[in-house]
């Protein structure tokens, strides 16, 4: 009797540890600082690094109405090929937060990503103005 009561209270000991245990959270999966300037326009922020995907978030600046940016980002496996790719809207003459999710669905995720500040265009209008790589931490 007594084994069998001190068997089920370690069940629910372990059970209520187990329920108890926080969650992953982001603080949970590595993150690199990013920085692109382009004259006085940039984009910076963090990309977070999870297993089938990138988050890169941070903020895009143009200091012209007439001048837009925005930001691009490429995920790339460890050979440098191109996985996914996501984008920021345009800003014009303001700064503005960017957040966005690039795919990398391979076991691991993305080696590389580049991230690209933009001149904001759409559909094939896109000029990469300055890129710089970031390696998986």
């Amino acid at each position: 009797m007594r084994t069998r009561l001190a068997v089920a209270l370690s069940a629910c000991l372990l059970t209520g540890a187990a329920l108890l245990a926080p969650p992953a959270s982001a603080t949970d999966y590595p993150v690199s600082a990013f920085d692109v300037t382009y004259g006085q326009t940039y984009t910076r922020g963090t990309i977070t690094w999870y297993g089938r995907s990138v988050v890169v978030s941070g903020e895009d600046k143009s200091v012209d109405v007439n001048s837009c940016r925005g930001t691009s980002a490429f995920t790339l496996d460890a050979g440098n090929a191109q996985m996914g790719v996501g984008e920021s809207d345009a800003v014009c003459g303001a700064s503005d937060f960017i957040y966005f999710s690039v795919p990398a669905d391979a076991p691991g995720g993305a080696a590389v990503v580049r991230v690209c500040l933009d001149n904001g265009g759409t559909e094939g209008n896109v000029v990469y103005l300055k890129c710089v790589r970031y390696g998986h931490p």
